[in-house]
């Protein structure tokens, strides 16, 4: 899910349980950041009818990224990073209303994700960090995209992260749900209070050979209790469902998500190339450009407190809860409020 951050920012984490899919929403509290005042969060959405435009396909030299693109093509350009385990219809409500304000809007399948493939079948099925933020810079480069505004949640949030920390020339601006996601596997290293490893039992599942089979054989029910742990207060229905899950049938995604999280405690290296990328990483770098960051009210999956990271974003820097029993999933959960941070950040 979301946080590779110093895990020691978890210590006052509380236990997530199954029983989270079944909180109240009454009994939530709604709290308000500031700057909050403009952003619409509305009712816990469960997808409608709406469809993406047909998709694209650009080679960037490692993969072959598939991707929705709308919205005017000589307008300001918005990429959108989605996360594990959802993909590109996260953002499906947030797309027209930034295309209706005149941004070009970039939404990419992640490596191991939807239509995306690696050119080489002999090239690494490589999940760690660095690696797919580089695809995002790739993306760029290949479109010939100077700059963006970058935002994105969970995986998604986390690349958008690096590429505003490693390359400030390239994101004009950034949205990050839950906030300041960069980390390395120092820090995965770090042993949590049992309340807070508690929230991670994924991962230690997919450290072992027993989880990334079950994984393999059971990706859409595990991807479907994730998403209830994760937003326990968004009621979407099968078919909304049923549309994101078709993307982790792609060939690599078992081997890419199995990565990533093993790769987080060490348990799997890299690729050398990523080396230096990922030593400056571990230094826990600053974000320079101007930000807002957004984090839910009912937020099942592990994220750090705003508190924890506000010092990390040094440019112009705002964050915002979004009330409502709004969950991890925030862009397809709360379109509008995400939207309007988008719209706001430029303004910064």
């Amino acid at each position: 899910m979301s946080s590779t951050i110093d895990r020691r920012q978890f210590v006052g984490a509380v236990a997530m349980t199954l029983a989270a899919s079944q909180l109240d929403a009454t009994s939530l509290a709604k709290a308000q950041g500031p700057g909050a005042g403009g952003a619409k969060s509305g009712p816990a959405r469960a997808g409608g009818t709406r469809s993406f435009p047909p998709l694209k396909q650009v080679n960037t030299g490692l993969l072959s990224i598939s991707y929705v693109e709308e919205g005017p093509a000589d307008g300001p350009t918005v990429i959108l990073l989605h996360g594990w385990p959802y993909d590109i219809h996260s953002f499906i409500d947030v797309t027209p209303l930034l295309a209706s304000e005149g941004y070009r809007v970039l939404v990419p399948f992640l490596r191991g994700y939807g239509g995306t493939r690696f050119l080489s079948s002999s090239a690494m099925r490589n999940g760690q960090p660095a690696a797919l933020a580089v695809d995002v810079v790739d993306l760029m480069d290949t479109l010939k995209i100077p700059s963006a505004v970058l935002a994105g949640f969970d995986w998604g949030g986390r690349s958008a992260d690096i590429v505003a920390a490693l390359w400030p020339e390239r994101c004009r601006a950034l949205v990050s749900v839950s906030g300041y996601l960069i980390g390395s596997q120092a820090s995965g290293r770090v042993p949590l209070p049992p309340a807070a490893e508690l929230q991670w039992w994924y991962q230690f599942y997919f450290a072992t050979d027993r989880g990334r089979a079950g994984y393999a054989n059971y990706t859409h029910d595990f991807a479907k209790l994730i998403w209830r742990l994760a937003s326990p207060n968004w009621k979407f229905s099968q078919a909304t469902f049923d549309r994101s899950a078709e993307a982790l049938d792609n060939p690599d995604h078992v081997d890419i998500a199995i990565h990533n999280y093993r790769w987080r405690l060490g348990l799997a290296q890299g690729e050398m190339r990523y080396d230096e990328l990922e030593r400056r990483l571990a230094t826990s770098p600053p974000v320079t450009v101007p930000t807002i960051t957004l984090e839910g009210d009912a937020n099942g999956a592990p994220h750090p407190e705003p508190n924890a990271y506000a010092n990390k974003f040094t440019g112009t820097y705002q964050h915002r809860t979004i009330g409502g029993g709004i969950g991890h999933n925030l862009p397809q959960e709360a379109p509008q409020a995400f939207a309007q941070a988008i719209l706001d950040v430029g303004k910064l």
